[in-house]
């Protein structure tokens, strides 16, 4: 058992960064202080591109230089000095230094990309036995047939044996499908006890430029563009010699084109095919000789809708800035999500990292890390996966986050909206949503039998046949009603529109839970180091004790639902017996009423937030409470005070907030706030989810 891990790839091209991001994402869901080693990169001053990746996205706190052994530089001044021995011995003073931080590392061996790739593996085994690490190695599938992977796998399997080195697998990368069963067999047969004999079949997406690859690989300017249009996938690339006529005969999907900055004609014709549902959306402009375009063109741009596509600059002539993007190699960068989403959803579905980790030494943390959090989500949420309807089609953010969704393969998806504009405008924005289910709330099935059920439900209210149906051409209503009939588990909206415009329809269809008085709200607060909840921060602007109450009992649903175990605070501007007046006595109230309902909670109240969640003071304020001190479950008088306290926490600690998760509901639907980001509609339906798997 060890508390470190080797990667090591057998060859060039295998697709290693696939497999480290993935057996990382596995890593830190367990291990708090986790570390992440290379033994050589490139630079001490430009950061290596993988552990800028796993740094960045797994907020590891270590500075640069502590995250790898030696720079080429350094390696070629010992082999030139003859000192080899060291060049293991520096590697391994770096790694003990590192090692004394971490509970567990990962180790990434080097890339195949500089003079050592004549002895590489020779260099990575021998460094993986210094440092005491146990090695998966990889072996690239990509343009071999069997009998070649074959031949691979025993070489390596060979020079592993030679080298004494304690292997945990072979994972066989980039194979074609079609051979991927026959690979897994030869796999099995040569080392059935091995904990992770794996094949992953070839996903020519993840071989794609970007455009933000290509911006920083040639130190391009960005003229235009955010940043979404820097994650576009390149397909090819044309260099546009030509009239805008000719030029326009030559476009397809994905294309980048090369032309000098001061062809004004291309680059009016190539704007006005964003612009046209008749031309192929290309990823990109790539402007040469530094030439920019005139001012009348960059007002003229600006003042459009914001087109999908970035303009880059580079000073160099066309010859050469062609050439310079062909050397250019696909990397997967932090910023680029939808390419990590299909990375993950890939090496998840086809690596078995259980196997892994009987292997090797993880004792779970008590520390709870937003990494960790969101991880366990999206692990329930595959275990049993939910149908979740998206109402708000025609918002950006929520196909962007549909389209991750899918790549993880997390839920099954319906999107409402018109089928050809959504088709279009994921094109657009370069995402793919295949494996969602589309419906045009204008032109569907469901709208007669939508209606007479809402009529059903609320013809006691006076609503009429004719205004029934009219009300489920609203998306809100339309995507309340599939999950009240069981066509949805769960609904997520608001991106777009009002809370109460997402959450109206809920009340009036699916209803509150028996003994349940009131609809409320909590956020799901990841801190650094443990996940608390807050309610409510959203819905209810002043409940009254029994209200209050019901959020309590509810939200201790809601953290049990996540792991969370429940330790409620009922928080005042006092506490214990000490303060008087109107809302104190609210709070104390509510938290007898808690006590009578449900005694198995453990609750504390009225409480300052102080007393609640720093032990120190709850030692001086309430020595004896069970909840004093370390409160899991934070419980504000009103709105006010929740909706101020959780966002004072979310940026003042860094905390991720998600939610707000709607409580009390027959159904779950949530709702999102019209200020969201893609991570945080992704976060929703994922809780959304696992809601459902509770009902």
């Amino acid at each position: 058992m060890s508390k470190n891990l080797y990667i090591a790839a057998a060859e060039a091209e295998a697709g290693k960064s696939m497999i480290i991001l993935g057996i990382m994402d596995f890593l830190s869901s367990h291990i708090d202080k986790i570390g992440f080693f290379r033994p050589i990169v490139r630079s001490g001053e430009v950061m290596d591109n993988h552990i800028r990746l796993i740094s960045s996205r797994y907020n590891l706190d270590f500075e640069y230089a502590s995250m790898y052994g030696l720079t080429s530089n350094e390696m070629l001044d010992f082999h030139q000095t003859g000192d080899t021995e060291g060049v293991y011995t520096s590697i391994l003073d770096k790694y003990k230094l590192l090692e004394q931080r971490c509970d567990f590392i990962l180790v990434e061996g080097s890339d195949f990309r500089s003079h050592l790739s004549t002895y590489e593996i020779d260099f990575n085994l021998r460094v993986a036995n210094n440092l005491g690490c146990p090695i998966i190695t990889i072996v690239s599938g990509f343009n071999k047939d069997i009998s070649e992977v074959s031949e691979s796998i025993q070489i390596m399997r060979r020079i592993l044996a030679r080298e004494k080195c304690i292997q945990l697998g072979t994972i066989v990368n980039r194979a074609q499908k079609d051979d991927v069963e026959s690979i897994r067999h030869i796999l099995q047969k040569g080392m059935p006890e091995s904990g992770v004999n794996c094949v992953i079949p070839e996903e020519p997406s993840l071989q794609k430029l970007t455009m933000r690859q290509i911006k920083d690989a040639i130190n391009a300017k960005q003229l235009y563009g955010d940043k979404d249009s820097l994650s576009y996938d390149v397909v090819d690339f044309k260099v546009a010699a030509m009239n805008i006529d000719n030029v326009l005969n030559h476009l397809s999907e994905g294309t980048l084109i090369i032309t000098p900055g001061d062809r004004l004609d291309v680059l009016m014709g190539l704007s006005l095919t964003l612009l046209s549902d008749n031309y192929p959306k290309i990823a990109g402009i790539l402007l040469t000789c530094g030439f920019e375009p005139a001012n009348n063109f960059k007002q003229l741009i600006y003042g459009l809708k914001k087109l999908p596509i970035a303009i880059l600059s580079v000073d160099s002539d066309t010859f050469t800035a062609a050439a310079a993007v062909n050397n250019v190699r696909p990397l997967l960068l932090p910023e680029n999500e939808q390419r990590i989403a299909t990375a993950l959803g890939l090496f998840e579905k086809h690596v078995n990292i259980k196997e892994l980790a009987k292997k090797i030494t993880i004792a779970r943390s008590n520390v709870v890390t937003p990494v960790m959090f969101e991880y366990e989500l999206f692990n329930r949420a595959k275990q049993n996966r939910k149908h979740i309807v998206l109402p708000e089609g025609n918002d950006d953010r929520v196909l962007r986050a549909a389209s991750i969704l899918l790549r993880r393969n997390v839920v099954d998806l319906t999107i409402l909206g018109n089928e050809e504009e959504i088709l279009t405008r994921a094109a657009a924005l370069h995402i793919n949503l295949a494996g969602a289910f589309i419906i045009d709330p204008y032109d569907n099935d469901l709208i007669g039998e939508y209606a007479t059920e809402y009529f059903r439900l609320r013809k006691h209210k006076g609503i009429s046949k004719e205004a029934a149906k009219e009300l489920m051409y609203d998306v809100s209503y339309l995507g309340t009603m599939m999950v009240h009939k069981g066509h949805a588990d769960g609904m997520v909206s608001g991106a777009a529109h009002t809370t109460q415009h997402t959450i109206r329809p809920a009340f009036e269809i699916i209803k509150t839970k028996p003994g349940i008085s009131i609809v409320s709200s909590s956020f799901l607060m990841c801190l650094e180091d443990r996940v608390l909840v807050y309610g409510d921060c959203a819905i209810n602007p002043n409940p009254d004790a029994r209200q209050l109450a019901d959020i309590a009992i509810s939200s201790a649903k809601t953290a049990s639902m996540f792991g969370i175990e429940p330790r409620i605070a009922m928080l005042s501007y006092s506490t214990g017996s000490s303060g008087k007046g109107k809302e104190v006595e609210k709070v104390r109230e509510a938290t007898e009423i808690v006590k009578r309902l449900r005694p198995d909670l453990k609750i504390e109240g009225p409480i300052q937030y102080d007393a609640a969640i720093d032990a120190s003071v709850a030692k001086t304020k309430m020595p004896n409470s069970e909840v004093a001190g370390k409160a899991t479950i934070f419980i504000f008088p009103d709105l006010n005070t929740g909706n101020n306290t959780y966002k004072a926490v979310q940026r003042s600690a860094n905390a991720v907030a998600i939610g707000p998760v709607l409580q009390g509901l027959n159904k779950p639907v949530n709702d999102l706030s019209r200020g969201c980001l893609v991570t945080d509609i992704v976060n929703t339906v994922v809780i959304t989810a696992i809601q459902a798997q509770e009902q």
